[in-house]
């Protein structure tokens, strides 16, 4: 759906992105993970020409994005800024129809995918009148992306959407962000510092340092096969949480002892072993259950390439 060939920028004669390339499929999350200044943001922006690459090709659907007008282009991606992004003159229902009335849309039209988006991102009707500074954090984000989602476009970019969350507010919105059908039939290029957010959301990773990939793959990838030292380290400190989140039922069933075959987990078999054991650590009753998945998880890790 994406693809990002060989592309460099400079600033000022320093390269910020030094020659990386990249695919990113169709319906899927593609998260470009780094530290500040390793050059994430500026690549996200070159793709819809908020910043305009010095060198390489993108294509958006085999299409150049140079070979189309800036503005048309941007009409059909979607894009949530840091800090929600909202125009603070604008009441919410103004800030959420922005590119309706850039594409002339009747206001009924307008008003009924509002009202959709509003439902799906559980905020309620009464807020269309206010101001984003009478929002909560978490609210603003919802609106933020609900002005994104609204053209239903099939590319959405998203540059630190939840980094000025709260992580109770950042848990919540992470869950509603993963289970929102509208998302699921939509390219995500996601950008962020968080590793837990990177993979708890992506189906891959850019690792990036320093104007370049590091390594890309897949969440399990990174953990238990990285390249080098470095894509090794990054990880190191939060890497047995990690392990968890990237375990899945399905992932560890092998391992719960034979003695234990007549006890069922009602949980489906692609969730993770983390989520699957903070839902039976809220229940005492379940301790049996936790127990069994501490241990049926550890025998599992020992195959793993640590």
């Amino acid at each position: 759906m994406i693809t990002v060939d060989s592309v460099s920028k400079s600033f000022n004669g320093k390269k910020a992105v030094d020659s990386i390339s990249f695919h990113a499929r169709d319906q899927e999350i593609l998260v470009l993970l780094g530290t500040s200044g390793c050059g994430k943001t500026t690549t996200l922006k070159m793709i819809n020409r908020l910043v305009e690459s010095d060198t390489g090709a993108i294509l958006i659907d085999g299409k150049d994005v140079r070979n189309q007008k800036a503005e048309d282009l941007r009409m059909g991606i979607g894009f949530v800024m840091q800090h929600s992004g909202l125009f603070p003159h604008y009441t919410i229902r103004q800030n959420i129809a922005v590119v309706p009335d850039l594409l002339k849309w009747d206001k009924k039209k307008t008003l009924q995918r509002t009202e959709e988006l509003l439902n799906k991102l559980n905020l309620s009707e009464d807020l269309l009148s206010r101001f984003p500074h009478e929002l909560s954090g978490g609210q603003q984000q919802r609106v933020g992306i609900a002005r994104a989602l609204i053209a239903n476009t099939p590319v959405l970019l998203m540059d630190e959407p939840f980094g000025a969350l709260d992580n109770i507010t950042k848990a919540d919105i992470h869950s509603e962000f993963k289970s929102l059908e509208e998302l699921k039939n939509k390219t995500i290029i996601l950008v962020t510092h968080d590793v837990q957010e990177a993979f708890e959301l992506g189906h891959r990773i850019c690792l990036m340092d320093k104007g370049k990939i590091i390594q890309a793959g897949s969440p399990e990838e990174m953990l238990y096969y990285p390249e080098n030292d470095f894509v090794s380290d990054f990880f190191a400190k939060n890497r047995l949480l990690l392990e968890y989140k990237v375990a899945t039922l399905k992932d560890v069933k092998a391992f719960i002892g034979t003695e234990n075959t007549h006890y069922t987990f009602n949980f489906p078999e692609n969730i993770s072993v983390w989520s699957a054991l903070q839902i039976l650590s809220s229940d005492h009753k379940n301790t049996v259950y936790y127990e069994m998945l501490i241990k049926a998880f550890n025998e599992y890790r020992k195959t793993k390439i640590i």
